[in-house]
């Protein structure tokens, strides 16, 4: 069946921690939880399983592994219905290839750019972040990204501190960095994460000014940004949390959350922040504001 096939089944009242381990076992290369219908509302928040409604469990099989064994074994293990698991066959693509012709140089506000490494802008004001190939999720085709590259370019001004908070390939961070702020702090509940900004810091020149944490208790206060492009969920749960991290004065910019959101995610916020706002595109929109100086003891 190919290098790789997948073995996929809703997981419904059955323990997604014996279903992974059972997988595992088996002889599973990965196991991811995914949404069965794909909602984007609901996001865990940092450290929680991923658990939703309706999850799915995908399991990734090298293609020596017999696919009727491994359905046979795994239906007997977990007590249930041969047809209910579903086998997918994975084709064998050369990935970076295909990267490498869908990733072009984008551009983002006035001067800002993403530009995969085998292409050059030729602007000379141009202010550029390059990512790998491999580790180029998060490179700002999708509409929460761009909002925040755009605020960026727009408003980031030398010599500040950034947080940026879910992120992801470190694109925010590392395009801060190169609009002039002087340091950023990055944190990320998932490692895959990490190492991808850590290696996309490396590959821009400004690894000695991002930091990488693994929890988010290390983040430092007072900061004068925080960027936050997570879902709506998270961002409620986090407000106070990042009222303590922005200084009085200071910037948030919030994305990830879809329009009918705005309005949910701005009252949780109204505490700490005077935040609106400030564009929407696809259905997403995104939040900007200031840190309110009187809040501070709030």
């Amino acid at each position: 069946m190919g290098d790789f096939w997948q073995l996929s089944f809703d997981l419904g009242p059955l323990d997604p921690n014996a279903a992974e381990e059972i997988c595992f076992n088996l002889g599973a290369t990965s196991v991811t939880f995914v949404d069965a219908h794909d909602d984007p509302v609901l996001e865990p928040l940092p450290g929680e399983f991923r658990l939703w409604p309706t999850t799915r469990l995908r399991a990734l099989f090298c293609g020596d592994r017999d696919p009727q064994d491994i359905v046979g074994a795994l239906g007997e293990a977990l007590d249930i219905s041969a047809n209910s698991l579903q086998i997918e066959r994975i084709e064998d693509r050369v990935w970076e290839r295909e990267w490498l012709r869908d990733f072009h140089a984008m551009r983002f506000g006035r001067r800002l750019w993403i530009c995969p490494h085998h292409e050059q802008v030729t602007e000379t004001d141009a202010v550029v972040v390059r990512l790998d190939p491999g580790l180029a999720f998060g490179t700002g085709t999708h509409p929460t990204t761009a909002l925040c590259l755009e605020w960026l370019d727009r408003n980031i001004a030398a010599g500040q501190r950034l947080i940026d908070f879910g992120c992801g390939s470190g694109v925010l961070a590392i395009a801060a960095l190169e609009l002039g702020a002087c340091e950023a702090h990055c944190f990320d509940i998932d490692p895959q994460a990490l190492t991808a900004t850590r290696e996309n810091a490396a590959a821009n020149g400004v690894q000695s000014r991002l930091t990488v944490y693994e929890t988010a208790d290390g983040l430092p206060p007072g900061v004068d940004v925080l960027v936050a492009n997570i879902l709506s969920g998270p961002l409620c749960e986090l407000a106070a949390t990042f009222g303590s991290l922005v200084r009085g004065g200071g910037s948030i910019v919030l994305a990830g959350l879809l329009e009918h959101q705005a309005a949910d995610v701005t009252q949780a916020y109204g505490t700490w922040f005077d935040i609106h706002p400030f564009e929407v595109r696809e259905g997403w929109s995104g939040l900007a504001g200031k840190r309110k100086t009187h809040a501070l003891r709030a």
